[in-house]
């Protein structure tokens, strides 16, 4: 994930569904993470450059039990941005994804929607942030019309603050590490921020926090 601002604590409890005994009935949830088109400086300036959008460059997914949060399925796919087609120094830097790689491994945003909509199949997703905003404002920039719309999200930020965890200040990769597991991969990897949040998510589940009450 791209690094983003600070909130109050008020609005990860507000922002969230996933607070203590919500039901979740389905038997999986699709936990996701996205790197999208970033220079230097553009949070801060929030994209307002002209020119610059949050066009998406990688959509990775765990799809995880919803009661023990092991992973069940992986999902990766790279994206080639219509508007801004090679990233940045600084994006690549960040991520790790160059522009060779966007090239040669990229599909256009549409199918990788598509793709990634059908990997979660019906089940809830869920990111560390409003990563279904960028997916829908991704929608609305390059005019594609009659796209399935996404499921049902929660941001795992209120959860996490409701099991103790402060998610103030802190990334999706962040997550693993503070509750003591070692961070895997390539931090703003998305595939790998998404690993990460599962390891997180599998300490609160050992202290016996879940998504749904016990039958």
């Amino acid at each position: 994930m791209i690094p983003h601002g600070h909130l109050g604590l008020d609005f990860f409890w507000i922002s969230s569904g996933l607070l203590g005994g919500t039901d979740l009935a389905s038997p999986t949830i699709t936990v996701f993470d996205l790197e999208y088109t970033a220079w230097e400086c553009s949070m801060a300036r929030q994209w307002l450059t002209p020119g610059e959008y949050r066009e998406v460059v990688q959509i990775g997914a765990v799809k995880l039990d919803a009661d023990s949060f092991r992973i069940l399925e992986e999902f990766d796919v790279l994206v080639k941005p219509r508007i801004n087609p090679e990233p940045s120094p600084y994006f690549e830097k960040l991520t790790g994804i160059t522009a060779a790689m966007v090239a040669r491994q990229g599909v256009d945003f549409a199918p990788a929607y598509a793709r990634f909509l059908a990997f979660a199949a019906d089940g809830p997703i869920a990111a560390f942030g409003h990563d279904e905003d960028v997916l829908r404002e991704n929608l609305r920039l390059y005019g594609i019309a009659g796209a399935r719309a996404l499921p049902l999200f929660y941001d795992l930020r209120g959860w996490f603050a409701v099991q103790g965890l402060d998610p103030r200040g802190l990334n999706s990769c962040d997550i693993a590490p503070r509750l003591g597991v070692p961070f895997a991969g390539h931090a703003h990897n998305a595939l790998d921020d998404a690993r990460g949040l599962a390891r997180g998510m599998e300490v609160m589940a050992s202290r016996g926090a879940r998504l749904r009450p016990a039958a």
